[in-house]
């Protein structure tokens, strides 16, 4: 049976403690080692055991690094300084010295951490000099300049440690920003498709529901005189409710994982049979169609379709039996639509979803199926205008870029 080892690390705290006993430890052996090995001019029990207060001092001043280090370079600065000024015997006294000058260049605020370190160096050096001028022979004082190299190496080895872990945390920000950004664009795509598919269920049900209507006014109406036109009025209403069914299981084919029963989003090719079945609800429709010189683009051709639809059916829902005048002009970057009806041939039609003007006031009520073609419009960069006619009919104009140039999302 294999065991697996844990790996065991200390707290942060626990860590600069040990490193403080450690460095204390370190400074005041090795100091009382050196002197009785070489002796001193002054021993570190003079002046009320100054010399061992201050390496006492300056190394467990260390386990307060991290929180402090302004104040522990301070401190550890001081007791050097005043270590060296009294004559206390050389030794490895610079420990907590150099560890207080890493703390704080690697755990500082970069420029002015670096500028303390720095200055704090030079008033050492000089302190350090003045200590070493009665010193015989004069190569003895090379511990000076080696205190300095050191402490310089100390603070950039801090630095550095310091610019590392800057950048990576700026990694690390970049990484957390670049996914919240998938994630925002993973939103948006949803809601995108979650709105272009309630508009085809709209304009699907809206088209399909409005034919039905009229289709079973129909039934009712002529059932018992005219049973061969009842018969008629049924047949439509199920080939609408069967093609509404099958373009229902297209749209929301989507959410399946499969590509089962899949069929082509319905275009400009199926005007015929959107003219028909309006004509079979009673429109006067004339079809003035120019076809393109090019086939027209997918997004482009499916768009215009269901604009076309949409426009039928509100006519079908507020007006009921008059003539309508259906024109696709393509030309050579711009398909234009125009649905045109001469209103209610006997009194005035429901405009519930028909705003006044060019359809951009926001004072009037703008029903579903006009915001669905105004957005089909925008998404392709086009545009859309629907207001009333001079006659007291209605006129739904599109003009749709055959280079799409809107925003798809």
């Amino acid at each position: 049976m294999k065991h697996h080892g844990v790996p065991f690390r200390l707290r942060v705290g626990t860590q600069d403690v040990v490193i403080a006993l450690f460095v204390t430890v370190m400074q005041v052996q090795g100091t009382l080692a050196r002197v009785a090995a070489e002796g001193a001019p002054r021993p570190l029990t003079e002046v009320g055991n100054l010399g061992l207060a201050l390496l006492v001092v300056s190394g467990l001043v260390v386990a307060v690094r991290r929180r402090w280090p302004v104040p522990v370079f301070v401190t550890a600065a001081l007791a050097s300084l005043v270590y060296y000024g009294l004559d206390f015997p050389d030794g490895p006294g610079w420990l907590g010295l150099f560890v207080a000058l890493y703390t704080l260049a690697a755990y500082g605020d970069g420029r002015r951490s670096l500028v303390i370190a720095g200055v704090g160096t030079a008033v050492l050096a000089i302190g350090w000099a003045f200590a070493a001028a009665d010193i015989e022979p004069r190569a003895a004082i090379g511990w000076v300049f080696f205190r300095i190299g050191a402490s310089i190496m100390s603070a950039a080895l801090g630095e550095s440690v310091r610019s590392r872990r800057v950048i990576a945390a700026e990694a690390q920000e970049r990484a957390e920003r670049a996914e919240r950004t998938r994630e925002e664009e993973a939103r948006a795509r949803v809601d995108a498709e979650r709105l272009r598919i309630a508009r085809e269920v709209h304009d699907t049900v809206a088209h399909a529901i409005a034919i039905i209507n009229v289709q079973s006014g129909v039934t009712a109406h002529v059932l018992d005189k005219r049973p061969e036109r009842a018969r008629e009025a049924l047949q439509a209403i199920e080939q609408t409710s069967s093609r509404a069914l099958r373009e229902m299981r297209t749209i929301l084919g989507v959410l399946r994982d499969d590509n089962d029963g899949r069929v082509p989003h319905p275009g400009l090719e199926q005007i015929d049979e959107l003219t028909a079945k309006a004509r079979d609800a009673g429109l006067d429709v004339t079809l003035e169609a120019t076809a393109p010189a090019t086939p027209l683009p997918s997004a482009v051709d499916s768009a215009a379709y269901r604009i076309l639809q949409e426009s039928i059916t509100n006519v079908i829902s507020h007006v009921g039996p008059t003539r309508v005048t259906v024109a696709l002009n393509p030309g050579i970057d711009v398909l234009e639509i125009r649905v045109t009806d001469e209103g209610r041939r006997t009194g005035s039609g429901d405009s519930a979803d028909r705003p006044s003007g060019n359809g951009t006031d926001t004072s009037a009520k703008v029903g579903r199926g006009i915001l669905g073609m105004r957005e089909r419009c925008q998404l392709l960069g086009g545009e859309l205008d629907a207001k009333p006619t001079p006659g007291g009919g209605f006129q739904v104009t599109a003009r749709l870029p055959l280079a799409p140039t809107g925003s798809r999302l």
